[in-house]
């Protein structure tokens, strides 16, 4: 009962929140809005006369120059008095997402430390790793390959037509660089406590995983460690039942800060583009189902019950590490083996972005077909492949996609100021890919405990089992 409830509140808040944001966005930010879009509007028409002059050195150009330094000022100045005037919604995100990543770090350590301990056997751990990967790169792949496709079929960057701008012109996101020493530390930490600390969920699976496998080589003496442990995960999965009661205020903050900034206009704008990226998303939620049905039959349906709440979560924040606890307390409750889901999970949040993967392929093509770039199949494969290696381990990045997209572009002369076509509603398309990365993660777990013997019942009859 207390679920279904839970269930409703963000249901509510999620209503709640668009309305409240439009009231808000006609009555207080659309002044601010309207400065914003003039000012963009000037920039567009100042970088297509910077495109076409060729005398870079002439005092017309130093002009253009000037003017558009002018109107992106006005643009910045307008933007930071709009984060201003909506900032009381984003508190009430802000705080829950705060609760929810002082709660991720010591959680995954404690559970998965835990997990590995009683897994005990070294090759146990290296089977049920192999079969998790093995998932992990499969669901890559075929979200990678769906954003390629429906991409190719929709073309939604035909219709943009935009001019390739100044090469001086760009964004003010960073790029993620394929670097094999980068990746390599990124996933090792030179100190546990900093990555504690920074919430670096890979670097503490790493060090969790020697933890575990040490405090379970040392036999009775470390059976005190794992009860110790076990204990503190349980207080934390208590800590996590309190924090969840502000889930619904934390959506309702966050959407009205989306829609109060935005406008119900934009959906509008990008109505087509938007549309098509969340067909695509339901098409990858079945693949995603369907091959879970292969594997856990009608119990599938089951589990999609089971973790609604959390998917409502991740779609209301933006951020798939916002539902991580209820996920993880949900998968136990459907019959997974503890050991299995502090294994997986924790993994999956740095390699199992399914969401996440699609929209990359997606978003980077959708660039190249707005400025008429011709990616031969060839290209675009080894585009995917690149935005295989380069996604991974960057869960934690703030628009964590977009910084992936920004540094892969640029390898196949897509102009990085194409982003901007994307920042404004990046918000609106990271709702549905969080919430998808919440079903990935959950699907793979689930799997991963049958293949291995260690799916129950869990809270529900044994005949529900062999439905």
């Amino acid at each position: 009962m207390q679920k279904n409830k839970l269930t409703v509140f963000i249901f509510i808040a999620l209503v709640l929140g668009v309305i409240v944001g439009y009231v808000y966005n006609v009555t207080v930010v659309s002044t601010y809005n309207n400065k914003i879009n003039a000012a963009e509007t000037s920039i567009k028409a100042l970088d297509n006369k910077l495109v076409e002059l060729k005398d870079t050195s002439s005092q017309l150009y130093k002009d253009l120059k000037t003017q558009r330094v002018a109107q992106a000022k006005i643009r910045k100045t307008n933007d930071v008095i709009r984060e201003d005037k909506v900032e009381y919604f984003s508190i009430l995100s802000d705080v829950f997402l705060r609760l929810i990543k002082m709660i991720v770090g010591p959680l995954v350590f404690t559970t998965l430390v835990v997990g590995v301990a009683k897994v005990g056997d070294i090759k146990a751990v290296g089977r049920i790793g192999g079969k998790t990967l093995l998932w992990f790169l499969s669901a890559t792949i075929v979200s990678l390959l769906i954003g390629m496709l429906m991409v190719n079929f929709f073309e939604p960057g035909r219709e943009m037509h935009l001019m390739l701008p100044d090469s001086h012109l760009g964004t003010d996101i960073q790029k993620a660089a394929l670097s094999l020493k980068d990746f390599i530390s990124h996933v090792f930490p030179k100190s546990f406590f900093e990555s504690m600390a920074n919430n670096e969920i890979l670097q503490i699976v790493v060090f969790a995983l020697f933890f575990g496998v040490a405090t379970a080589s040392i036999g009775e003496k470390g059976e005190i460690v794992i009860k110790a442990f076990d204990a503190i995960a349980h207080v934390i999965l208590k800590i996590t039942g309190y924090v969840m009661m502000l889930a619904p205020l934390a959506v309702f903050g966050a959407i009205t800060a989306i829609v109060a900034k935005q406008g119900i206009g934009i959906l509008s704008t990008y109505a087509v583009f938007i549309g098509e990226f969340y067909f695509s998303l339901i098409l990858l939620w079945l693949v995603v189902v369907l091959a879970g049905f292969v594997v856990l039959k009608n119990r599938v349906f089951r589990l999609l019950a089971n973790i609604k709440d959390a998917i409502l979560v991740a779609f209301g924040t933006s951020t798939s590490e916002a539902a991580y606890p209820r996920v993880l307390i949900e998968m136990e409750r459907f019959g997974c083996s503890n050991k299995i889901v502090s294994f997986v999970l924790p993994l999956g949040y740095s390699f199992n972005l399914d969401g996440s993967m699609m929209y990359m392929t997606f978003a980077s093509l959708f660039l190249a077909q707005s400025y008429n770039i011709h990616l031969s199949f060839a290209q675009q494969l080894t585009m995917l492949l690149t935005l295989m290696l380069t996604s991974k381990g960057i869960a934690g990045v703030p628009r964590a996609s977009l910084v992936v997209i920004a540094g892969t572009i640029a390898m196949f002369n897509i102009p990085e100021a194409g982003l901007a076509l994307l920042i404004g509603i990046d918000p609106l398309l990271d709702m549905g890919r969080s919430a998808t990365n919440v079903l990935g993660n959950a699907m793979a777990t689930a799997v991963v405990s049958k293949w291995e013997g260690e799916l129950t019942a869990g809270n529900y009859s044994p005949t529900e089992l062999n439905n």
